[in-house]
């Protein structure tokens, strides 16, 4: 964690206006006549620069806003108020606690009551029985293998989801290749576009194989070849997938200072049916800062030390 906090701009209001369900990007368009999107020297459309996708909208809809997709401007600064009160508590008794609010960088809530935006009540797809079944390692671990991708600084998975910092990403482009680098766990995307078919199956890799083309001013990112491990992941794009994972990922320009970023989730052996979450994107002057994960600590060894000296106390009559 950094000790500078890196100031998430305002959104536009265009890209508030996209976030909303039934908004279409050519309605936004044709409210901005004025801002056209910027092309490469090569002709393509221009995603460069370094993004911010802060929010504290979570994935799902909250079960208490059950029927209420979005949320008043009131509303929304009573809730982030909130969010930093509790950010600012002292821990409870015997508890060593975390960051004050200080230190995150988390962002603020969007119009939306979840980063779903399909299915329309905001919540994921059920998990099929297989899906369950490897989602038990989240009800508890026993081993430095079962411990969650982030804690054992391998990966947050791609596409990451919004956290509590480091939330950047900086995207570069070159004639037939776009690359993003994730700030968290200094991750590099390398997306050949149009170019060959997607690795053999048999070779499978944490951030997966990503393939991109253009449709019109739309960056389409197709990624497949996931590792099985993934799903030790609470950070990674999609709770619980697999293996079997594809992911379907639609970059848009909106406005000089935003980017409509959709993803779309098929996984069979975890989902019932695919879903979708719409994670705006905001430009930032940056700079980007290196995540030193871990590095010259024992975060984990004393993890796994604590839940040792648990079980044996709760082995004593």
């Amino acid at each position: 964690m950094h000790a500078r906090a890196v100031a998430l701009l305002v959104p536009l209001a265009a890209a508030a206006v996209l976030a909303q369900p039934g908004i279409g990007r050519a309605q936004v368009a044709a409210e901005d006549d004025a801002w056209t999107a910027p092309r490469t020297p090569w002709g393509d459309p221009d995603l460069q620069g370094i993004w911010n996708n802060s929010t504290t909208t979570p994935l799902e809809r909250p079960r208490e806003l059950a029927g209420t997709a979005l949320l008043s401007a009131e509303e929304r600064a009573r809730r982030d108020q909130e969010a930093l009160e509790r950010a600012d508590r002292p821990p409870r008794p015997g508890d060593t606690g975390s960051y004050n609010a200080f230190w995150f960088n988390r962002g603020s809530l969007l119009p939306r009551t979840s980063l779903v935006v399909d299915p329309p009540d905001g919540r994921l797809p059920a998990r099929t029985p297989g899906g369950e079944r490897r989602a038990a390692w989240e009800r508890g671990t026993d081993s430095w293998e079962d411990r969650n991708l982030a804690e054992r600084c391998v990966t947050r998975g791609a596409p990451k989801r919004p956290g509590g910092y480091n939330n950047n990403f900086h995207i570069l482009q070159t004639p037939g290749f776009v690359a993003i680098l994730q700030e968290m766990i200094h991750e590099v995307r390398f997306i050949p576009l149009d170019g060959p078919a997607h690795l053999p199956a048999g070779i499978r890799q944490w951030l997966g194989d990503s393939r991109g083309r253009w449709e019109g001013d739309t960056l389409v990112v197709e990624t497949t070849n996931f590792r099985e491990g993934i799903r030790f992941n609470s950070y990674n794009c999609c709770p619980g997938a697999g293996a079997g994972l594809h992911l379907t990922e639609r970059f848009t320009r909106t406005g000089p200072d935003t980017i409509d970023h959709r993803y779309t989730v098929s996984d069979p052996d975890t989902y019932a049916a695919p879903w979708t979450a719409a994670v705006p994107m905001n430009r930032i002057a940056g700079p980007m800062f290196e995540y030193a994960c871990h590095e010259g600590n024992v975060g984990l060894e004393n993890i796994l030390r604590g839940a040792r000296a648990q079980e044996r106390r709760e082995s004593v009559p």
